[in-house]
């Protein structure tokens, strides 16, 4: 699966999530039903996944965590909050080039529509 076809599954999961639990609980439950959800159609799902960066020719073995990474391909983050703030995408986009990958979605339970809650973060697709 390339990025994009990856991206459709997540968005789909995340809505039917959204749908069945509603805006506004812990970030905590919707990462537990998120990866629940991906894994039961069958792709690989690793959470809170230590990755290292590399500064200056130090490697240091935790430079963040992702909240989710999908088929070592697609970096997910998290939020269950009124207000995504323009931080939260950077932060997501740091992650994409510390980590070398491409795609990263970052998906706002807080919304009170899931549509509005998705935002695409590229890193050279």
């Amino acid at each position: 699966m390339n990025e994009n076809e990856i991206a459709r599954e997540v968005v789909d999961a995340a809505y039917k999530i959204h749908t069945k639990l509603g805006p506004g609980l812990l970030e905590s439950l919707y990462q537990v039903v998120l990866d629940y959800e991906l894994r039961k159609r069958g792709l690989r799902v690793e959470k809170e996944q230590p990755t290292r960066v590399v500064y200056e020719s130090v490697h240091l073995e935790v430079g963040f965590r992702a909240d989710l990474i999908v088929e070592d391909k697609v970096i997910i983050e998290l939020k269950s909050v009124e207000t995504v703030h323009p931080v939260h995408k950077k932060q997501l986009l740091t992650y994409l080039r510390l980590s070398d990958k491409r795609l990263g979605l970052l998906i706002n339970f807080g919304a009170f529509l899931i549509k509005d809650g998705i935002s695409r973060i590229v890193n050279g697709l």
